[in-house]
């Protein structure tokens, strides 16, 4: 058998359902935009056929997260039936890592005992403090959630749940993010994950009012660090995985986010009736690569590979490859781009705002990355 990377799959249990009305969500604008927006429930034998078909494939590791939509939607039964589905499928005893995507209305005290007991990581979307969070993030009815995703918080905690902060970095949030920073070391979230905000595929930027600019974006990366630094200096900092991927760059190593390493990774994400798509930002009926119902993983890959999704990646504007910044930067996620037709190539939406990231703050990332190379090294 050939040597495989880990292999990685996204499924979306609930398709574009969802028990909220988030103003800014990209899904939303990604189900309108195909022929049939909404496909239902997955059914357990559709999840069997994506356990099965990839499982049986996966050398070094697997990781099987859930998103939406809103997956807990589908219920615990189907979790219990795709753990269950591991367990039957892992012939070679390969590591398999769980993760799940919530809003984090539905979570109750028998969703933190299945996550616990089965050693789910939680990714809770939290857009920082009340004014902000409930400005963009509402129920179906329009009501406030701020105080019901706290609520799921605790209860994540009492159960002792791995879980993350999700926070969706909109025009509210950079402009408050010194309060926010504040607010969640006061509760001591120890994992931040920060994710700039999303406008709707191929349409002109900066029309929406939750938009962020580049300008906007840069001071928000550069504040934020800044504040992350002070903590470092004290010992006190939460793990924010775009900063650590930074350092590590520096340091030789790898990122670990497609976004950081400038070149699209590869990703199984399944739609709710077994559809695949190369990445999460692309579930539009053109980038379909396939389905775990009627195809081998093999066919799929092969898919992936004319169509050319992941090589597209590769096709930066000079100036981008010519930039002092480029091996920190790499040219960003591809979904934020935008295309030259003269030169047919891409260039990021948010390059300036990487640019004022490392004019301000490249001094720091080397310090850290030098302390903890003599740390490795003594």
């Amino acid at each position: 058998m050939n040597n495989m990377p880990a292999i990685s799959v996204l499924m979306k249990p609930s398709s574009s359902m969802c028990n909220m009305h988030c103003d800014y969500c990209f899904y939303c604008d990604e189900a309108q935009k195909r022929q049939q927006g909404n496909y239902g429930y997955m059914s357990e034998q559709t999840l069997k056929n994506v356990i099965r078909k990839t499982i049986l494939r996966a050398e070094g590791g697997i990781s099987y997260a859930f998103q939406g939509g809103e997956p807990t939607l589908r219920g615990i039964s189907f979790f219990e039936k795709a753990v269950q589905y591991e367990r039957q499928y892992n012939k070679g005893k390969i590591r398999i890592d769980n993760a799940i995507q919530t809003n984090g209305l539905l979570i109750d005290e028998n969703w933190c005992r299945f996550f616990r007991d089965n050693k789910f990581l939680v990714g809770i979307s939290l857009d920082g403090i009340r004014k902000t969070h409930d400005a963009y993030r509402h129920d179906k009815k329009g009501n406030p959630t701020f105080d019901r995703i706290l609520y799921s918080i605790k209860l994540l905690e009492r159960f002792g749940v791995d879980y993350n902060i999700l926070t969706v970095v909109n025009q509210k949030v950079a402009e408050n993010i010194e309060e926010i920073y504040q607010f969640y070391k006061r509760k001591n979230f120890k994992y931040q994950q920060y994710i700039a905000c999303l406008e709707p595929l191929d349409e002109v930027r900066g029309k929406n009012e939750y938009a962020i600019s580049p300008e906007q974006y840069g001071e928000f990366l550069s504040t934020l660090f800044q504040m992350w630094y002070e903590d470092w200096k004290n010992g006190i900092q939460p793990y924010i995985r775009q900063f650590e991927n930074y350092i590590g760059i520096v340091r030789g190593y790898r990122p670990e986010a497609c976004e950081q390493y400038g070149k699209c990774g590869i990703h199984n994400v399944v739609e709710a009736d077994g559809s695949v798509y190369p990445c999460d930002f692309y579930m539009l009926d053109s980038y379909c690569i396939g389905n775990f119902n009627v195809d081998q993983l093999d066919a799929i890959d092969a898919e992936r590979l004319r169509a050319g999704f992941v090589q597209k990646s590769d096709r930066l504007d000079k100036r981008c490859l010519s930039c002092e910044y480029y091996h920190m930067c790499r040219g960003g996620c591809h979904r934020n781009r935008e295309y030259s037709k003269d030169s047919d190539t891409y260039r990021n939406y948010f390059c300036e705002s990487y640019r004022y990231l490392f004019k301000t703050c490249m001094r720091q990332i080397k310090e850290i990355a030098g302390v903890m190379d003599k740390i490795k090294y003594s």
